[in-house]
């Protein structure tokens, strides 16, 4: 089964500012991570996303394209990135996400995909 992690981090940014001796550490332990999910068979995809102020949210009502700048609503935490990973259960997605640094400083939203039969 396919799960989906959803990266958040506080404040719609990076977790830590870029080219400081943080955001070095967290860029070589998440390269660690997802190469011990590679190397295991787990993963699928991964990505960091641009800062939440930098999205374009799109609707269509009543036929009409309305565009927003800015992230669909106002929280105190967004999606900074995403994983996507196969594993067996539940539990083995869960363990694997507790390996990535945005568990020890922020928060993953862990989803399992549903099987449509299409896309594979």
């Amino acid at each position: 089964m396919r799960y989906l992690f959803l990266l958040n981090s506080p404040g719609g940014g990076p977790a830590a500012e870029p080219g400081t001796p943080e955001s070095e550490r967290l860029f070589r332990e998440w390269g660690e991570a997802t190469a011990l999910m590679a190397d295991a068979g787990v993963l699928i995809d991964c990505a960091p996303l641009t800062p939440a102020a930098s999205a374009t949210t799109l609707r269509v009502r009543d036929g009409e394209v309305l565009l927003t700048d800015g992230p669909s609503a106002e929280l105190k935490e967004w999606v900074g990135g995403y994983t996507l990973v196969e594993c067996d259960d539940l539990d083995q997605a869960l363990k694997w996400a507790s390996t990535l640094p945005a568990a020890r400083d922020s928060s993953i939203e862990v989803r399992a995909v549903i099987d449509t039969g299409r896309g594979r």
